[in-house]
């Protein structure tokens, strides 16, 4: 989240330095958010940036006029961004209600702000009733920040979450009319395309798996069955080249069927392996047969 300069945001309060010359103790508030935003900007030092902010608000506390009422904003705003960078963003709104504790008190700069964070780190429901009930607050309709303020909530918390059915409604109620006035169609446009790209994902979503599911076991039993095969080529191999009885058979059949387990990873308790176990019987007594086949037909011709 970008940063307010260190010279500009004293500044950036149109009325600090329009209205008379401040008292001694708005300079000093001037002066610590100067500060805080030097810290933020060339210091880094977030924690000192957040420290600063709270002192400066629990002087402010209590005062209503316009020059202090700014200052509190340019404070809050710097103290969001801070608790942002120390990764405390959860505590964020929290705070904020501390500062000005009801939801349509909440200024429109930092209501913004605090849209795009939760939105930014995906948890855009914290601030769904915050932001509806700071909408719905008609002495909210007339502030400069109004209509940001309801595209944020359109696009980044209504939309993100899936509830379309309501953002037609929010953008179609009282609240979208004063927001969105000549753009009513342009919103509706973009909820009905987002609505039409969540159904489609929904779709391959529950297609691609079953797919993936009637592919796979062909594949796996294939695998299997030429990892078993190779295998048995070359103990086949190996009794060839041995002689009878030098090579155990009994060795070899354990040390085949312990292979044969570890490269299908078969549970041999499970009904499923039985399938497989047979069909390695089966290729034991192919192999017998091509093996031996051949010798005990030469002794059966002899005799």
């Amino acid at each position: 989240m970008s940063s307010c300069s260190s010279r500009q945001t004293p500044c950036s309060f149109g009325s600090v330095s329009s209205s008379p010359p401040p008292s001694s103790a708005a300079l000093q508030m001037i002066n610590m958010l100067d500060s805080a935003a030097e810290q933020m900007m060339v210091y880094r030092d977030f924690q000192a940036v957040f420290d600063t902010c709270q002192r400066g608000l629990e002087k402010l506390a209590g005062t209503e006029d316009n020059r202090c009422t700014e200052l509190k904003t340019g404070f809050c705003i710097l103290g969001i961004q801070a608790l942002a960078e120390l990764n405390r963003w959860h505590g964020v709104l929290a705070w904020v209600l501390q500062q000005y504790e009801r939801q349509e008190d909440i200024p429109a700069k930092i209501m913004q702000m605090c849209i795009l964070l939760y939105s930014k780190v995906g948890e855009a429901a914290e601030m769904q009733e915050a932001a509806s009930v700071w909408l719905n607050c008609p002495s909210n309709c007339g502030s400069a920040g109004f209509r940001t303020v309801a595209e944020l909530y359109l696009l980044h918390i209504l939309v993100p979450l899936g509830h379309f059915e309501e953002a037609r409604e929010f953008i179609a109620g009282e609240v979208g009319g004063i927001a969105f006035a000549e753009r009513k169609q342009a919103a509706l446009n973009i909820v009905e395309e987002k609505a039409q790209q969540s159904r489609e994902a929904a779709l391959r979503s529950g297609i691609h798996p079953a797919s993936e599911i009637s592919a796979h076991p062909n594949s796996v039993k294939d695998a299997i069955i030429h990892k078993l095969e190779a295998m048995l080529r070359f103990l086949y191999r190996k009794i060839l080249t041995a002689g009878s009885g030098l090579f155990p058979l009994r060795r070899l059949f354990l040390i085949a069927v312990i292979l044969y387990m570890l490269f299908s990873r078969l549970d041999p308790a499970a009904p499923s392996s039985f399938m497989w176990i047979s069909k390695l019987c089966q290729l034991f007594k192919q192999m017998w047969r091509t093996m031996f086949g051949p010798y005990y037909q030469t002794l059966s011709q002899k005799e």
